[in-house]
């Protein structure tokens, strides 16, 4: 899919483009290429002298091919985006979609396989507020800026979602089944986190290297440099949650013993207190001669009783060490 845009007093504006004719006729600052096709590509290359390679956002790129400017002046940034993975079983799970940045002769381009919600919010933004972006380098910028934002609501929702888990694991009685939910909504909000904190990271990097070049005008060095404060304040909050998601996941398998350690409970009451009766009925069992209460009407009665007794005997005495509750 290619969305071409540019600016229409202070506004971004989206082109229709359905040949290579109506991209010939305008002078866009950003095209956006999601999954491009083989003749969309030739479109672009033919307009702008610009080839795509098919693995330009390939996951094998060494570090050293992720920032880099080319002698005729393309600047070339490789960078990670996050997308929230969604509920429901046939569900996504969150994942991180590699984007690749070209800047060429003015005009941005930007290529991934599939839409990101950073995308979206800032075409929304673009065109509701005037003048908030006059060249490529600021829609690069903003960019960077929603995608810093939109990491702090997903920490948010990992916030709303430990506490859910936090008052069933700390509040109610966890039984096998709760604590099996909890420790699967555990690691599906540590996943997050940790894509969180990894995206954060490239996006530091990519502002870094934009602000080494010396590409961004005086303003746009100081809003970079705002966007780097506002990432490493999300750092503390990632921190914070792998600390809190490390106590829920401990406290959540303490349970999980807690239960098992009562079933063994039961098993060792049991063993313990069926050993008396065992012993009785395997003496009295061996028929000796020198026996003679078993001679007698009451003999056998008598031993059964004691079995009884010998079995009821340490449920009692269990019971007032406590051992039993």
């Amino acid at each position: 899919m290619l969305n071409v845009f540019s600016l229409a007093n202070g506004r971004l504006f989206q082109e229709e483009i359905e040949n290579a004719d109506a991209l010939a006729h305008v002078r866009p600052v950003w095209v956006d290429l999601e999954a491009p096709s083989p003749q969309e590509k030739g479109w672009i290359a033919s307009r702008f002298s610009l080839n795509i390679p098919d693995d330009v956002v390939g996951d094998d790129l060494e570090e050293s091919a992720r920032f880099y400017e080319e002698d005729n002046g393309e600047l070339h940034i490789r960078s990670d985006f996050l997308i929230e993975g969604d509920d429901g079983p046939d569900g996504k799970p969150a994942r991180s979609v590699r984007v690749a940045f070209i800047l060429k002769d003015g005009v941005l381009f930007s290529i991934h396989a599939e839409d990101l919600p950073v995308f979206r919010l800032l075409r929304l933004r673009a065109r509701r507020i005037p003048a908030l972006i006059e060249d490529a380098k600021d829609v690069l910028l903003k960019l960077f800026d929603a995608d810093a934002e939109y990491s702090a609501d997903a920490l948010e929702g990992i916030y709303d979602n430990l506490e859910r888990v936090s008052t069933r694991v700390l509040k109610e009685d966890v039984n096998d089944e709760t604590a099996g939910e909890a420790l699967a909504a555990i690691a599906k909000e540590e996943d997050l986190n940790g894509r969180i904190r990894r995206n954060v990271m490239d996006t530091r990097r990519a502002l870094s290297f934009m602000m080494r070049s010396r590409m961004l005008s005086a303003d746009q060095f100081e809003e970079a440099r705002q966007i780097l404060r506002d990432i490493d304040s999300l750092d503390s909050h990632t921190a914070f949650l792998f600390d809190k998601i490390n106590f829920l996941m401990d406290a959540t398998v303490g349970f999980v013993n807690l239960n098992q350690n009562k079933i063994i409970k039961i098993f060792s009451v049991a063993s313990v207190a069926l050993l008396p009766p065992t012993l009785i009925a395997s003496i009295y069992g061996m028929n000796f001669k020198n026996m003679p209460e078993l001679e007698q009407s009451w003999g056998y009665p008598f031993a059964l009783g004691l079995m009884i007794l010998s079995v009821v005997s340490p449920f009692v005495y269990f019971r007032r060490k406590g051992w039993l509750r």
